[in-house]
């Protein structure tokens, strides 16, 4: 069977290659997977595997040189414990809100990497001033704790790409 139907991704992505298009496909999985969690009805097995989304956030957090408590606001101010837990990829499975936030930190790191050419560049981006945030970096904003503050900066590099806020 061919990668691409294994994932189910769309046929463009398959035939060109495209990383940006199944990155976007894997993002919206992502989404579609935390409105379905959150379904009471729905007995069936997560179709998340949420040791690895614990390892791509912390591999994230690394490259913006992001800290451990920064990182706990991040993922929505989970315990001291439950962090660790979440930073050997440990701990359960994660909750609808862990899980939208994790996605909205996934879609910032793509946006920005299709952003910048020189990946040092799109992480460092995170920690510069930026007027859309008033002055203040995209971490500092992120750091408001809410996942709205997630989404705007994910909206505002989503607009440096052309897809409108």
């Amino acid at each position: 069977m061919p990668a691409g139907r294994l994932l189910d991704l769309p046929r463009e992505a398959c035939l060109l290659g495209s990383l940006s298009l199944i990155i976007d496909h894997i993002v919206d999985l992502v989404h579609i997977w935390t409105v379905a969690k959150v379904l009471p009805s729905d007995p069936a097995p997560r179709p998340i595997d949420d040791a690895a989304a614990k390892r791509a956030f912390f591999r994230i957090i690394e490259a913006w040189g992001v800290s451990d408590a920064e990182a706990r606001v991040l993922l929505g101010a989970p315990s001291r414990s439950t962090f660790y837990n979440y930073k050997r990829a440990e701990g359960g499975p994660l909750s609808a809100d862990t899980i939208e936030r994790l996605s909205y930190v996934l879609g910032i790191y793509k946006a920005l990497q299709l952003l910048f050419p020189n990946p040092q560049q799109a992480d460092a981006w995170m920690r510069k001033p930026n007027q859309n945030f008033g002055g203040r970096s995209a971490l500092q904003h992120a750091l408001g704790g809410k996942v709205v503050d997630l989404a705007l900066v994910r909206r505002t590099l989503d607009a440096a790409r052309g897809e409108g806020m």
